[in-house]
């Protein structure tokens, strides 16, 4: 730890170069000293000014986030990811992480100077460390490298330090920490008690924020039949995607019904991310059966390996189904084991078997509105979710207002007018 604030203890110098990572890692203030230190840490310091943090305490891929409040585009986060595996001068440097270099700087402007590295420097800086702070991981970083006074390199354990601490403190502690909290804020509403209600498409979605709902998520359902598919069938990853790079334009953190995960959940699971979705909902169910639990577990532990920040509610469908029910905890806590931040049982509706649940489950039980939320809440529930009945309720709303219009009777009163509909786009 003293190695840090010991001036005889350098960063590791790394010689100059025209491109890719070795051009970067010579340009940013993380590999410096002196004066080139003290000149990129100023650039680094305006920078940051710039940003609002309020602007990066959004849900999603924290590089996305921060590239788009640096005016880039969030589709950055990829190439950030891979120069990021080779940044540490004591790391073997692929032609896949010059290119993707190459490309950033291209983002960026196109321009191969100091400025630009220390852009791309900070996207970098907020990968690793900053995924390892959403998952709880403390110190986010384990070690750092000095340079001894006789040359040698010496690992500096990290364990007791605090993050950003030695003499080149980190400047973007409160931006990282903002970062977090955005990742974060889906998860902080699950400590007390949430009634989320599942949207379909953009207008229902924007109607809900706007009736002040803290967050909103999909009905699988809703999503499928609306595109005239079945739902729960593994065919509808295009459109849900497609409804949630909509959605992530709204003021709330949306969450999204993935049905089993669409097959190949760990692309699903970054690219949702990515987009700044907050969190999906993965089911168990599969027809009128369960999946194994090893499978299930696997699909889980995917999700939250590709996304770490991402709230995985697992949903078990035991009492949805009817199946099995007896395995309704132990296939909860194999979930939860895997990393699942929530647990959902649909049909679950006896208040004795709610309690057993809450009791035995150490994350928090989402469940139907199918008894009195008050209820629920007295009972521990701390998430309730309207599954597809806002849909089912408006499918039923528009058949009857169309037989009112068609047999000449007063149409339902309350309908949105054409302007307040139209706003929702604004």
């Amino acid at each position: 730890m003293s190695f840090l604030h010991d001036k005889s203890y350098v960063v590791t110098p790394v010689p100059a170069a025209e491109s890719g990572v070795a051009w970067l890692r010579a340009g940013v203030v993380r590999f410096s000293e002196g004066a080139d230190h003290e000149r990129r840490r100023a650039f680094v310091e305006r920078t940051l000014s710039t940003v609002d943090l309020q602007s990066l305490r959004r849900p999603g891929m924290p590089v996305a986030v921060l590239a788009e409040a640096l005016g880039l585009p969030r589709s950055v986060a990829g190439d950030v990811a891979v120069a990021a595996r080779c940044y540490q001068p004591h790391v073997d440097v692929t032609p896949e992480a010059d290119e993707a270099v190459a490309r950033l700087v291209a983002a960026c402007g196109g321009v191969w100077d100091e400025e630009t590295a220390n852009r791309i420097g900070l996207l970098v800086q907020a990968c690793d460390a900053t995924r390892a702070l959403i998952a709880g991981v403390e110190p986010p970083v384990p070690v750092t490298r000095r340079v001894a006074p006789d040359g040698s390199v010496v690992e500096v354990d990290l364990s007791d330090a605090w993050f950003g601490a030695g003499r080149h403190e980190c400047p973007g502690q409160a931006h990282a920490w903002a970062l977090v909290e955005g990742a974060r804020a889906f998860h902080r509403l699950h400590d007390d008690f949430l009634v989320l209600p599942n949207a379909w498409d953009f207008a229902s979605a924007a109607a809900l924020a706007r009736a002040g709902f803290p967050a909103i998520g999909t009905t699988s359902l809703g999503v499928a039949a609306a595109h005239g598919i079945p739902d729960a069938t593994g065919v509808a990853r295009e459109e849900t995607l497609a409804l949630a790079r909509m959605l992530v334009r709204l003021p709330v953190p949306i969450t999204v019904d993935v049905e089993a995960g669409f097959g190949d959940v760990r692309s699903l699971a970054a690219e949702l991310w990515e987009l700044g979705v907050a969190g999906v909902n993965v089911e168990d169910g599969r027809g009128e059966g369960l999946a194994d639990p090893g499978e299930q577990t696997a699909i889980v532990r995917a999700f939250k390996d590709a996304a770490p920040g991402l709230f995985v509610n697992a949903r078990v469908d035991t009492h949805w189904l009817g199946v099995d029910r007896d395995s309704t905890v132990d296939r909860a806590l194999r979930y939860v084991d895997a990393g699942a931040d929530g647990v959902f049982v649909p049909g679950l509706t006896d208040k004795r078997d709610i309690a057993d649940v809450v009791a035995a489950v150490p994350v928090p039980l989402n469940v139907l509105a199918q008894l009195d939320v008050r209820t629920l809440k007295d009972l521990g529930v701390r998430r309730v979710s309207t599954g597809s009945l806002l849909f089912r309720a408006a499918l039923g709303e528009a058949v009857r207002t169309a037989q009112a219009v068609r047999d000449g009777v007063p149409i339902p009163p309350d309908i949105p007018t054409y302007g307040e509909v139209q706003s929702l786009t604004d």
